[in-house]
């Protein structure tokens, strides 16, 4: 008997990459606030995020033995107090609050981001991106977990489904570091001063961590002109005796 197999009909999405860095307190909260947005967006099932690496400071030395907190951290860099550190992340603490996010920047470990990203390309390989983006924020600005740490990247990398030799494998390649590299350096080329950095489409850009309105006008705008060039798929469909996913048939 000959057997048959249907086409699959793969319906293109729009891609919104963001430049981010893992130790960016804004980069969550512009996160939050663009997934706030998408859940607004009519065409959400059609939109794809892409996140790509940036760092902020990349002169923290990789495997940095200096253990500093994120206030210790402002203070050196700025020679403040620890007090005056911390009373200046009371509004950024606040602003997390309200996209939902508990910020514990007492906790916070200050490292060297360069293979968080890694790990983050490597995710990006098996679709998991988003996801390892995320757990990598919630580890580093609530539960206090030091991402310079490679036992630390290994253990997040299979919480999210990445098996334990390819991490091991993503840590040391040069493969997954020159993507990284590749990422930052196409932000200088594009003109990316600061993270998070929104480029909708290649054609709009939202800069910073906006409220959740910016983003949905930024989607709505940049979507409706892709949806012109990428056309939904308009088939002539003969109608005939089926089944429906509430159980009706007829």
């Amino acid at each position: 008997m000959n057997s048959f197999k249907s086409p699959v009909f793969d319906s293109p999405k729009m891609t919104v990459e963001v430049w981010s860095d893992i130790m960016c307190p804004f980069c969550y909260i512009g996160k939050r606030n663009y997934e706030t947005a998408l859940k607004q967006f009519a065409g959400r099932d059609q939109v794809e995020i892409e996140w790509r690496s940036f760092q902020l400071d990349p002169t923290i030395p990789v495997n940095n033995p200096v253990k500093e907190n994120v206030y210790q951290y402002l203070a050196d860099r700025k020679g403040i107090s620890y007090e005056a550190s911390a009373k200046m992340h009371e509004r950024l603490i606040q602003t997390a609050k309200e996209a939902g996010l508990d910020y514990r920047f007492d906790k916070a470990i200050v490292a060297n981001s360069f293979d968080a990203h890694r790990i983050i390309q490597l995710a990006k390989t098996k679709g998991l991106g988003d996801e390892a983006e995320e757990r990598l924020f919630h580890a580093y600005f609530t539960e206090g977990r030091d991402f310079g740490d490679h036992e630390t990247l290994l253990a997040i990398g299979k919480e999210i489904g990445l098996q334990e030799e390819e991490i091991k494998e993503a840590l040391t390649s040069e493969a997954f570091a020159e993507k990284v590299e590749e990422d930052i350096h196409e932000a200088n080329e594009i003109g990316v001063g600061g993270v998070p950095f929104f480029v909708f489409d290649r054609k709009y850009a939202v800069s910073g961590a906006q409220p959740p309105e910016y983003f949905l006008q930024a989607l709505k705008q940049s979507f409706e002109e892709w949806r012109k060039n990428n056309p939904a798929a308009d088939l002539l469909v003969t109608e005939g005796a089926a089944c429906t996913p509430d159980g009706e048939c007829k």
